[in-house]
């Protein structure tokens, strides 16, 4: 009898470890999206080097579909320790009452919580014990460093400029309700701003897909024909609106200036072309850096000493170079990364979280 007391405390420890480990994503990206694919192999490898379980599941850019998966979540009779989902298209609430009934733990990552949704959802462990907090990229500075450079990339071609001197760009932003894709927004503006010769002539909202920017490119390019500045929000977008100026006899990267955002194989592959003059990214690893600190989480080393809504410095501009790096660092011939390196609890030097990609790149 005691033997058996002792096998089955035993095997219950094991089992209550397994899943102290276990995590669900809600990937609210389709399956074949290659931002939201490489989003969940970076959660992989982390997972992987942390010795924790991770199942991924894609709502395919449906909202609704997003918040059923939490739904299915919580209603399960062997629930995962953690739930990691995205604010798109402000399915939180829903998901956060959810996973709150099931008593899930849950954290929000890519994209946080929206003043508007403050009122239902309050401050992270308050009107919902269990939402531990999120992390985000400071998608500001993706806006920002990506129209800067355009900026600075046309007016050095000397081919970009109106009758009247000035420099006229075009904005396709992703949607109206994520918080990422507004701050984005918000630091192309800034950007334009700074510079007394650069008028912003219209921005529209491309749902971060391809053939939508390429059909509002066709548009805008007959609007406004003097415009040679695009800024994108996403790659999807860059490649739709590249596509139609082509369409109208344009040659992107000569006579039209593109900027995006995304670390994909197409706008690499556009970026070392030239075609496309300006790229950022890392934010793709938004959520790996989240399982770091939901691993210090359930090993007693919590991150409320940071701030349970945290905004990190994750976007770095691209150019050949760094995208060789970026290749052989996480192709498929790369070493497995050590996601262990940034644990505070595997690691006492490690003071503050440096979510930052080029520490994985060294």
């Amino acid at each position: 009898m005691c033997r058996s007391a002792g096998v089955f405390a035993f095997l219950l420890l094991l089992s209550f470890q397994a899943a102290a480990q276990s995590v669900v994503f809600i990937n609210p990206g389709r399956s074949d999206e290659t931002f939201w694919r490489n989003a969940a192999e970076a959660m992989e490898g982390a997972a992987r080097s942390l010795h924790m379980t991770l199942e991924v599941r894609y709502a395919e850019r449906n909202p609704l579909q997003a918040i059923a998966i939490a739904r299915d979540v919580a209603a399960r009779a062997e629930r995962p320790r953690f739930v990691v989902f995205v604010n798109e298209n402000s399915v939180a609430p829903e998901i956060l009452k959810a996973l709150e009934a099931a008593g899930i733990d849950s954290f929000v990552a890519f994209s946080g919580i929206q003043q508007i949704q403050r009122a239902q959802v309050g401050q992270p462990r308050e009107k919902f014990k269990h939402w531990l907090g999120s992390l985000e990229p400071r998608a500001v500075d993706a806006g920002y460093m990506t129209a800067k450079a355009l900026i600075e990339t046309a007016r050095a071609s000397r081919v970009a400029q109106a009758q009247d001197g000035r420099l006229q760009l075009l904005a396709i932003g992703g949607d109206r309700s994520t918080l990422s894709s507004m701050a984005r927004n918000a630091g192309m503006r800034k950007a334009v701003a700074e510079d007394a010769d650069v008028i912003l002539v219209q921005e529209v909202n491309g749902e971060w897909r391809r053939d939508k920017a390429a059909e509002q490119m066709r548009v805008l390019a007959q609007r406004y024909p003097e415009a040679r500045l695009v800024w994108t929000g996403n790659d999807e977008m860059a490649l739709g609106a590249m596509q139609a100026w082509r369409a109208r006899g344009g040659t992107p990267g000569r006579d039209g200036f593109f900027s995006t955002v995304n670390t994909s194989p197409a706008a690499f592959a556009a970026l070392r072309s030239g075609e496309l003059s300006v790229l950022a990214g890392g934010h793709f690893m938004a959520g790996a850096w989240a399982l770091v600190m939901l691993y210090d989480y359930a090993h007693g080393k919590d991150f409320r000493s940071e701030g349970l809504e945290l905004e990190r410095r994750m976007f770095v501009l691209f150019d050949p170079p760094l995208i060789d790096r970026f290749e052989q660092r996480f192709g498929a011939s790369g070493k497995p990364l050590d996601f262990g390196k940034f644990s505070k609890v595997l690691n006492a030097g490690v003071k503050h979280y440096r979510f930052e990609i080029e520490a994985l790149l060294r």
